[in-house]
C-alpha cells in the first residue's frame, strides 16, 4: 500500500531524512520508532505533503504522492492525527468529526451558501457517519459536548475519530499515547487493533511508548539521525544492536 524509496529531506545543512526506504502492506500495523530528532515526524509530514522531499519517491496505492497537492491527500485515502492536538476547541465533538468528512463531500461554496437540498443531504450523511464513529470509539455520550470541556485522553479519541471520518485506507498516528496514563494506553492498544481489524485500515504509528509499539505492530522501522537503522518484526528490532545503541548508548 505504501512504498517509500530512497527519500531524503534537508533543511539547510541539516539532514532530516537520509535515503530512507521501506514499505507497508495493506492491513499491516507498522511502528516507526527512534529517539527525538530521528526524522519520524518529518517523514509523516512528507506523507501528508506538508514537506517536499529533496530526493526519492513515495508511492501510495500504486500512485505517486509527490505530484499531488496537499489538499488532495485526505481524499486519496490518507488520514492523520497530530502529536499536538489540532481540534476546534469551541465546537462540539460531533462537529469536529464532521469536519473530517469534508473531503468526501461534493458541494461547493455557492451551494453551501444558499443551502441547496444536496447540501442538507450531505450534512445528514456526514452526521450519521460521524455518529457511527463516535459510538465505535465510545464517544457517543459526549457528542454534544464542547471539545474544550473534555479530558486530554478523550480529546485524543476525538481527533482519532475525525481522522477516521474521511474513510482512510492508511492512518498515520503521531504519538497517540503521549500524555495518556497506563490504563488509557492499554485501551489504545486494543482500539488500534480494532481499527485495523474492523475498519480494515492500514496503520503507520509513530510512538515513543515502546510497549505499545511492540505489542500492536506487525513490523517496526527504526530511524536514527534520519537513517533507517533497522526493520523487521518487533522481536527482531528490539534486539538489534543499532537500536539498543540509539536508545541506551554504545556502552550498554
Amino acid at each position: 500500500m505504501l512504498r517509500i524509496d530512497n527519500v531524503s529531506v534537508r533543511f539547510g545543512g541539516i539532514v532530516a531524512l537520509d535515503a530512507v526506504s521501506f514499505g507497508i502492506d495493506s492491513g499491516e500495523i507498522a511502528g516507526l520508532i527512534g529517539p527525538n530528532g530521528a526524522g519520524k515526524t518529518t517523514l509523516f509530514n512528507c506523507l501528508s505533503r506538508l514537506y517536499d522531499v529533496d530526493q526519492g519517491r513515495i508511492e501510495f496505492d500504486n500512485q505517486s504522492l509527490l505530484d499531488k497537492p496537499r489538499h488532495r491527500i485526505a481524499s486519496l485515502g490518507i488520514g492523520r492525527t497530530f502529536q499536538n492536538l489540532a481540534l476546534f476547541d469551541t465546537m462540539s465533538v460531533l462537529d469536529n468529526v464532521m469536519v473530517g468528512r469534508h473531503c468526501r463531500t461534493r458541494s461547493g461554496f455557492v451551494s453551501n451558501a444558499i443551502r441547496l437540498p444536496g447540501v442538507r443531504h450531505e450534512e445528514r450523511e456526514a452526521a450519521a457517519h460521524a455518529a457511527q464513529l463516535l459510538s465505535f470509539l465510545g464517544l457517543d455520550t459526549v457528542a454534544a459536548s464542547r471539545v474544550s470541556d473534555l479530558s486530554f485522553g478523550t480529546r485524543k479519541r476525538v481527533e482519532l475519530a475525525r481522522a477516521l471520518a474521511s474513510d482512510p485506507k492508511l492512518l498515520l498516528l503521531d504519538e497517540p499515547a503521549s500524555g495518556l496514563n497506563h490504563e488509557e494506553v492499554d485501551a489504545l492498544a486494543t482500539l488500534i487493533r480494532a481499527i485495523r481489524d474492523r475498519l480494515r485500515v492500514t496503520i503507520l504509528l509513530v510512538e515513543h511508548h515502546m510497549n505499545l509499539v511492540m505489542n500492536v505492530s506487525d513490523k517496526v522501522i527504526a530511524l536514527d539521525f534520519g537513517r533507517k537503522i533497522a526493520e523487521g518484526t518487533p522481536a527482531e528490532v528490539r534486539e538489534h544492536p543499532e537500536v539498543i545503541a540509539a536508545y541506551l548508548g554504545t556502552a550498554h
